[in-house]
């Protein structure tokens, strides 16, 4: 199994040596089962995660003790970045599905600058990609209806899930409970609930399997109207990108 790179593709052409250099970058894979925490908020930490598959939850636990999902982190994501400026580790990870991560220290990156600085610019440029969906979640956050908050989240998981091949005729597994998204959105479970329901009874979604827990999205166009945020498309080789070697 081989850490996913479409996302560094989505940036810039690579040249073979800077594929192998990402790929190479992470320990030995790591197996997280589903529930497990693998990294501690205030923790220390000495470096970052790869996530090779599986769905992983970032969370912050407010002074009151509630849980914040910031983050729902989907294969070829990483995991932990923030806390690279931190004494200690700035989020909690859980494996919300079971998950296969690699571990990268800190210093193995930081060599990226020198022996691949084409590369560790990716990186830079991959690190702020997050920062604008986390801008993009602040933005509709108190200000977008939960019909359009969820409309968002599900045309975010889908545009993310395409490129690895997990989404076959506009449909996806969604591994996470109502709680869950309950938690990232900001709402209750019985919110959450009667949303998604109001999604379905208007012909945009529908939910498939024993469970529920696959999606399918009936009217793209539809979802896009209702969400209050286009999606981010990012430069592809800006000007500023140092030359491949």
């Amino acid at each position: 199994m081989a850490y996913p790179i479409h996302r560094f593709r989505a940036l810039a052409d690579l040249t073979p040596q800077e594929e192998q250099a990402l790929l190479a970058l992470g320990n030995p894979e790591s197996l997280r089962r589903r529930g497990e925490t693998f990294q501690r908020e205030g923790e220390p930490t000495k470096g970052f995660h790869l996530l090779i598959s599986g769905w992983v939850a970032s969370s912050l636990t407010l002074r009151n003790g509630n849980r914040l999902i910031q983050k729902l982190h989907l294969p070829g994501d990483m995991l932990g970045t923030p806390s690279m400026v931190l004494p200690t580790s700035a989020d909690t990870l859980t494996a919300l599905t079971e998950a296969v991560t690699a571990f990268v220290p800190f210093a193995r990156y930081g060599a990226l600058f020198a022996a691949e600085p084409r590369l560790a610019a990716l990186f830079t440029m991959a690190i702020q990609m997050e920062r604008l969906a986390l801008m993009d979640v602040l933005a509709v956050t108190g200000n977008a209806s939960a019909k359009e908050q969820l409309a968002r989240l599900l045309l975010d998981l889908h545009a993310r899930l395409m490129p690895i091949g997990l989404v076959r005729d506009d449909t996806f597994d969604l591994p996470i409970t109502q709680e869950v998204i309950g938690d990232l959105l900001g709402l209750t479970g019985v919110h959450v609930n009667r949303t998604i329901r109001s999604l379905e009874e208007a012909w945009l979604i529908a939910r498939e399997g024993a469970q529920g827990h696959r999606v399918r999205l009936l009217d793209l166009d539809g979802l896009r109207q209702l969400s209050p945020l286009k999606a981010r498309q990012p430069s592809f080789q800006p000007e500023w990108l140092p030359a491949a070697r």
